[in-house]
């Protein structure tokens, strides 16, 4: 298979890459070309080229998205054929009407550097931004309700997350960023306001595509929603509240940010129209201080908010060991020694080496009873390890709720006293544990006590929507960059995006 001649294996290559497939759009789409088998392109393709000090033709690569998600519904036609006759909807009946969900997913990664390579010079970060099929359904002619006929199996699993754009440029870098996705940005609105027609199962079907935006971190939500960075007073990317009400109220809060809202806010933002002074202005439009690149969908990133609650409860054994709560103003020196102490008892107890920064992983094995019995063995009093315990028994009878595919089926009873729950923590937080929750709470913990319930009620699951897979297949990223690109810095991005 793989000792094939160079040109076998690029015909090969051809069948399985976006660009094979042809297909049309109903209206045609704005400002995008009407061709299907457009492989791999620049990135940057469709930007007048500027002076600088990385060649722009080596920064990003990318697929054109109409092409990409047609190459994606291609791999899924047997699944579709085969859900289209389990529910009794012969070929012929079934022609338009169909809905494709996407996902969409777009995470930053430090480091990618070449250990040993003469490369041109581009930033030694990446972004990438990909995109999976969540579901497939269809509205026959003369039916009532849409019959979903494909659903991801594992949303979260890198083989069903497909690239879209590998960028090397750094996240953080607002003006390049934006310049680099919004290609992405605009076919994605012009095939919102389109069908796409596509042979599937030898006849030809009529899609229409939903874009959800929810496999970004906050920091890229922040970014892309044109709101404050993560420190800032108004904590929360669903809703207004500022850090101070969120830590007095913990529950109880509803979703109101939307991307149009943040859009009109911006405009506020921009033209003053009530002439106000920096700070009442800031309040009115709730920290949205630059322009809304990309429309997010409201959710909570679930791999995030691991790891995010695992820092704060981390910091909480901390405090404890040190019995903080009695303390006025500990030195940095104690604070040292109870982190190593904690540190050597995670280890020997729990065999978890510390890490420079949370991940995942290190977060899954600490968020359990086990590893507080473990802590509580380094705190001195009774009824604080009870509190302790408390604490660590709501947090797992929350997790599943927003950490699983489908919550309704996989974890009912947690979903039913989730608010009762979330309501107990948050009480056990303001009264036990007040001297770390006074005016502060962090960002994922606000939204895990105070959003869950009702993005549940709207979207049926966090879990599915969480940005892992694309997280995972980071992973991928660094290894192929590493190992299997063809050696020169023009083909290094194609290899990998392929």
């Amino acid at each position: 298979q793989i000792f094939q001649p160079l040109h076998t294996l690029r015909a090969a290559e051809k069948e399985l890459l976006p660009g094979f497939h042809q297909f049309e759009w109903q209206p045609a789409l704005k400002n995008v070309s009407t061709s299907c088998n457009v492989g791999i392109i620049n990135g940057l393709s469709g930007w007048a080229s500027s002076v600088d000090d990385s060649p722009a033709d080596t920064i990003t690569r990318r697929f054109r998205y109409d092409v990409a998600l047609v190459s994606a519904l291609k791999d899924l036609e047997e699944d579709i054929v085969e859900g289209l006759r389990d529910h009794g909807m012969e070929d012929s009946v079934c022609t338009s009407g169909f809905s494709v969900m996407i996902k969409e997913c777009c995470d930053g990664m430090g480091d990618v550097s070449e250990k040993h390579g003469g490369g041109p010079v581009v930033p030694e970060k990446a972004v990438r931004f990909s995109f999976t099929v969540m579901s497939v359904s269809v509205l026959a002619d003369e039916e009532e309700e849409e019959v979903t006929i494909f659903t991801e199996p594992k949303p979260n699993s890198e083989l069903s997350c497909k690239p879209l754009c590998l960028t090397f440029v750094d996240e953080s870098d607002h003006e390049t960023l934006t310049a680099v996705l919004g290609p992405i940005v605009a076919e994605r609105h012009a095939m919102k306001e389109s069908r796409l027609i596509l042979s599937i199962g030898g006849l030809p079907r009529s899609f229409r595509c939903h874009f959800r935006g929810t496999g970004y971190d906050e920091k890229m939500v922040r970014e892309m929603e044109g709101l404050e960075a993560s420190g800032s007073a108004y904590i929360c990317t669903l809703c207004d509240s500022s850090r101070a009400e969120a830590s007095q109220t913990m529950v109880l809060h509803s979703i109101t940010r939307s991307h149009e809202e943040n859009l009109e806010r911006y405009e506020i933002w921009r033209t003053n129209p009530f002439s106000e002074s920096a700070d009442e202005l800031r309040d009115r439009v709730k920290g949205v201080s630059a322009k809304p690149f990309l429309e997010t969908h409201p959710t909570l990133d679930a791999l995030h908010c691991d790891i995010g609650n695992a820092t704060e409860f981390y910091k909480i054994f901390q405090d404890e060991i040190g019995e903080v709560f009695q303390k006025v103003s500990p030195s940095r020196e104690e604070r040292r020694s109870w982190r190593a102490a904690l540190d050597k008892q995670l280890r020997k107890k729990m065999k978890l080496k510390p890490v420079m920064r949370m991940n995942g992983n290190y977060a899954r094995r600490l968020m359990t009873q086990e590893a507080v019995e473990a802590v509580c063995e380094l705190v001195p009093s009774e009824e604080r390890r009870e509190a302790l315990r408390e604490l660590m028994r709501l947090y797992l009878q929350m997790k599943p709720v927003w950490r699983s595919t489908c919550p309704a089926k996989e974890c009912p009873d947690q979903l039913c006293r989730y608010s009762f729950n979330s309501q107990h923590f948050s009480d056990l937080l303001s009264s036990t544990f007040k001297y770390r929750y006074n005016g502060k709470i962090t960002n994922y913990l606000h939204k895990t006590l105070a959003h869950v319930p009702e993005i549940i009620e709207r979207e049926g699951s966090i879990g599915a929507w969480a940005s892992e897979g694309n997280e995972s297949a980071n992973k991928l990223f660094r290894r192929f960059r590493k190992m299997n690109a063809r050696q020169s810095k023009a083909y290094e991005l194609e290899d990998v995006l392929k």
